[in-house]
């Protein structure tokens, strides 16, 4: 959280976190393509060669006001590939909230799992406590076929009671529930310090 008094700005981070290829760009531009034009900002994309990205996506929503600041939420993505893990971490440095995005298919849940548990080493690492820390879980990829149920889901990724919902980021099925949830989330968390 950032508050720029001289504008009554307030700040916000919200990181879009997974495995390789399990939503988290598809999530943001689908929030890019469907919130109009005097709410957002660019979509800036950084991609490799083989169209995954590199470091970050970044989009910034503006909405309603908090303690007579007005909040600016800026969304970016990691990386999902294992080997840029430092990345990762920089890229979660001063972040209110995370999106943790499920890729839902069979197969995929080792993925899942060593994403959760770097996401939570990361943040651990910067000075956040888990246990109330705002994180949403998305389980992406719902109009696959081949696709784990949500009690095995969160099951073998150990979740406990974290605020979940089914997605498909192509369709924008779940897109935009799962970005209010956390927004709202950390704007209560916000609440709280300011």
């Amino acid at each position: 959280m950032f508050i720029n008094w001289a504008l009554g700005e307030l700040n916000l981070k919200i990181v879009y976190y997974g495995a390789a290829l399990s939503g988290k760009t598809t999530n943001l531009q689908y929030i890019h393509a469907r919130t109009p034009a005097n709410l957002r900002g660019r979509l800036i994309s950084l991609k490799t060669q083989q169209e995954r990205t590199l470091l970050f996506d970044f989009l910034q929503l503006e909405m309603g006001k908090v303690n007579n600041l007005k909040p600016k939420f800026k969304l970016y993505t990691v990386p999902g590939q294992v080997y840029y893990a430092a990345s990762r971490r920089l890229i979660l440095q001063g972040t209110d909230g995370v999106v943790f995005v499920v890729d839902s298919q069979a197969g995929r849940m080792a993925e899942n799992q060593e994403s959760w548990y770097t996401m939570e080493e990361h943040l651990i690492e910067l000075g956040h406590d888990i246990s109330t820390f705002p994180i949403i879980v998305q389980f992406n990829k719902r109009d696959l076929p081949h696709i784990m149920s949500i009690p095995e889901l969160r099951r073998q990724l150990d979740i406990q009671k974290r605020p979940c919902y089914e997605a498909s980021a192509l369709r924008g099925n779940g897109v935009f529930d799962t970005l209010k949830a956390a927004m709202n989330s950390v704007v209560v968390q916000v609440r709280r310090t300011i």
